[in-house]
This record gives C-alpha cells, structure tokens and sequence, in this order.
C-alpha cells in the first residue's frame, strides 16, 4: 500500500471524514474496471461547511508572513517531486494516462506550484501621484477571498493545481470539487499535500459530490468571489450565467475545436509528426488537442498518406505498460458519444482512411478525410483519438476554415517560414498558435486561455495572480486640503 492510496474521505475544515450524502461513489480503472476505492459523497451542507471553513481560515492566511507562505510552496514542490513513481502510478490508474502523459501532468504540477511560490512576494502595494495636493494614493494588490474551483477528468491534477495554488499562494481560501472519476489525483490527493506541506487547517477543502444530488450550489453559494471552471463549453455558459446574477466573476477554460493549418510550404514529415503527437497524446482527450488538421492540397494527400501510415503504428492498450501510447477513455459513454460522430460524418460524406477498433474503453485511432469543414468531426469537438483532415486551396481559404468554428482556444501553424507562420497567426481566432509546432502547449509563466465560446480569463504567471486578487485604494491626506465649501 501507498501513502496515497487510501484517500476515500472528503477533506472539509481541515479534518478527513465521510460525505453527508447517502451515496457512495465507485471509484473505478477506466482499463479494466477495478475498484480503485469508494467514496462516500459530500451533500450540500458540507459545501456550506467547506466555504464558511476557508472564509474562516483567509485573513489569518493573508497576513502570513510571504517568506513563510513561499516555503509551504516549496514544502509541496519537493513532496509531488520525491512521490513522483507513486503519483503518476495513481494517475495511470484513476485517468487511464499513458506514463508519458502522468509525467507531463505531474511537471506541470511541480511547475505551476513552483510559480505560485513566488506569488506571496508580488502581493505588494504601488504609490500613485495625486492631483490633489498633499494627498498619497496606494493602491494594493488583495486576495479576492474564498475561490471556488471545478476541475475536469482529463489532466485532473494539474487542471486543480493551476487554480488551487494560485489562489492560495495570492493568499485566498480555496474549495475545490474535482470530477468525481478522478477524485483522488484532481483533489483529495492534492489536499494531502498541501497538508503535509504546511497549509493551515480549513484554507483548503476538496468536496467530492454529484451534482444531481447538489446542483448549482457549489457556483450559487455566497461566500465565493470568483469561481475558476475547466470543461465543456454548455457547463461554462451556465455558471458564467450564474456568476453575472451574483457579480461574481467566472474564470473559464472551456471546449475547444482547434486547428492545424499545414501551409504549401510546409515540412510535412515534421508536420506529420507534431500532428501525432497534437491529436493522440492522452488518447485525444486534452483541450487542446488537434480537431482537425488543414492542408493545402498540393501536399494533402502525401500529408494524409503519412499521417495514416504513423497513426498505424502507436501502441495501444493497458497504460501501465509505459510503451502504449493510447490507453481508455474516461468512460464507455465518451466512446459511444464519438462512435456516433464518426458515423453521422461519413453519413455527411466523410472518408475513413484509418478505421479504429473498439476495446472496451480503449478506441484506436480513427482518421477522416473530407472536402468541407462540416462534416459532424470536424464541427465538434471529438475529446477522442479520431482526426478530420481537410484541404485548402489559397492560405486566406485556410485561415478562413481554421477560424470557421465557434471556438478558439488553441491552433498550430506549420510553414518554411517562421515570421509567415506568425503573420498568418495572427489572423487566426485563437487564444494561443504554435508556429510549427503542435496546440497542445502549456506553460507556467504564459497567459492562457482561449477566445469566443473557449472561455474567459487567462491562467499562468501574472495572469493568474490578476485572476485571483483585486486591488484596493487607499488615499491618506497628509496635509488639510481646501474645500470649495
């Protein structure tokens, strides 16, 4: 047994114990179905508790020596680092990732932390000339107060992480409810750390709940100033609703239908390559993932040739062997829902050129070919290992078809010319564009985030500390002024 392995308990007010929901919650394999723990459900009052535990514990916090603050940071950097086995083996089995990917999550995480120790010290105050005389304007940076934060299955720790440690490191109270599926590594698991990392009880609570048995609670609830949500575009619209009625503001990181654009000139062996890895790492389930890829057709068929002929050759299978590069999705329903989509799109006149099997969860890869960018695969995001690859006569043509969607949060640009690539990026609708390069980007120092319905706010660096405080003026008069009555 692990250190970890046996994190079944809600953590609310700085104490482990049992949901006041009368359901238990199976906590299963996506590969093979086992039981991995069972958990007992956090009800509606335990997300009361939580919020009154963090709103308790935030000025205390606030006034935390910064060097003090940083160290906890730290604490938990070098904790992820020394159980780094132990955690990705937890990822591999909560989320199904490949071992390639609960490695990147995991540095993601010990990157993101290690950014977030340095919040603490920017958490200062600027002095302002006045137009009136005498007078000095301050202006402070302050912590918002309590974040609510709501993480996705996909990449669970770092998708908490991301907010968690930012808003704690600004110096705010935090409850997080991750996906149920993956409770342990998207919050109770992180928990654990902060814990033993030095956090103060009550700062931090994780609830694991449903929400056909809570609702809207966990977003309605008024103790929250801001609520941070990473997942499907329909949820984001329905909570940014909420927040407007309440004048909480709504940190989205949303759906995603992202292109690469492969121009005439391109290099399409490394194109094929970074395509690869842009639409298969972690089973295609990633935001950012490639949806579809656009060629121009002088080299289309020789793109879509290699790009077959490498997608044959990716392992597939148990994620714990570290060669297999394609493991389950989350659930059986994720691969009946694309399943539907690959027939509706060769129903709308779309070609298979690579037919996938089904196997169990695990859905080898599926490549189409279509002549428009309105075929079902190509308008939806497919959070699967299956490509839709268009082509393109003229780069306005391209452009025009990259930004033919609703979305924008990622997008590549492959080209012979770097400053072309960046002109022609800049006319793409996204949030984030990798010249040469694949979408599938993060970084800790880096404003992310996406444009249109792929969501609101930025995460990453500064952007994560402007996210998650406000600022404050305070004026003195520090010698009696005139009146004009």
């Amino acid at each position: 047994m692990t250190a970890y392995s046996e994190l079944n308990l809600q953590y609310i007010s700085g104490k482990w114990r049992e949901g006041n929901s009368q359901t238990m919650y199976e906590n299963r394999n996506p590969y093979d179905d086992a039981l991995i723990t069972a958990i007992k459900l956090a009800s509606k009052e335990d997300i009361e508790e939580a919020y009154f535990a963090a709103e308790k514990a935030q000025p205390a916090w606030e006034m935390v020596n910064a060097f003090k603050k940083t160290e906890i940071f730290e604490n938990a950097v070098s904790i992820m680092k020394a159980r780094r086995e132990e955690i990705c083996d937890l990822l591999i089995q909560e989320t199904g990732s490949s071992y390639a990917k609960a490695s990147v999550e995991l540095e993601f995480c010990i990157s993101i932390t290690r950014e977030a120790a340095s919040f603490p010290m920017r958490m200062g105050a600027e002095i302002v000339p006045s137009l009136v005389h005498g007078k000095e304007n301050r202006i402070y940076r302050r912590p918002v107060g309590v974040v609510g934060v709501i993480s996705p299955f996909n990449f669970p720790m770092y998708l908490s992480m991301r907010s968690v440690a930012t808003a704690l490191a600004a110096g705010n109270g935090v409850v997080l409810k991750p996906d149920e599926q993956t409770a342990i590594s998207g919050g109770l698991l992180i928990a654990k750390i902060f814990e033993e990392a030095g956090l103060p009880k009550g700062l931090l609570n994780v609830v694991v709940t449903s929400i056909d048995e809570v609702g809207d609670s966990f977003v309605e609830h008024p103790i929250p100033r801001v609520i941070s949500f990473t997942g499907s575009t329909a949820v984001g619209l329905h909570i940014a609703q909420i927040c407007s009625q309440m004048m909480k503001k709504a940190i989205l990181e949303l759906g995603g239908n992202n292109p690469m654009l492969v121009l005439e000139d391109a290099d399409v062996d490394k194109a094929v390559q970074s395509a690869i890895y842009g639409k298969y790492f972690h089973n295609g389930q990633i935001c950012m993932a490639i949806n579809r890829m656009i060629v121009h057709e002088n080299i289309y068929e020789t793109f879509v040739d290699k790009f077959v002929e490498k997608s044959r050759k990716i392992k597939v299978g148990d994620p714990r062997d570290h060669s297999n590069m394609i493991g389950p999705l989350i659930n059986s329903k994720a691969v009946e829902r694309i399943t539907r989509e690959i027939e509706k799109a060769k129903a709308e006149g779309a070609k298979v050129v690579l037919e996938g099997k089904v196997e169990g969860n695990i859905l080898s890869p599926y490549i189409l070919t279509s002549t428009t960018n309105d075929v079902s695969t190509a308008k939806n995001e497919m959070f699967g290992p299956v490509a839709t690859v268009i082509p393109f006569k003229t780069e306005q043509e391209g452009i025009a078809m990259a930004n033919d969607t609703p979305y924008g949060l990622s997008a590549a640009v492959y080209t012979g010319s770097i400053e072309k690539g960046v002109e022609v990026a800049k006319q793409i609708q996204s949030g984030m564009v990798h010249v040469n390069d694949q979408s599938v980007h993060d970084e800790p120092l880096i404003a992310f985030g996406g444009e249109k319905k792929s969501g609101l706010g930025r995460f990453g660096g500064k952007w994560s500390l402007d996210e998650f405080t406000t600022f404050q003026w305070i004026s003195t008069q520090n010698e009696m002024r005139e009146y004009p009555f």
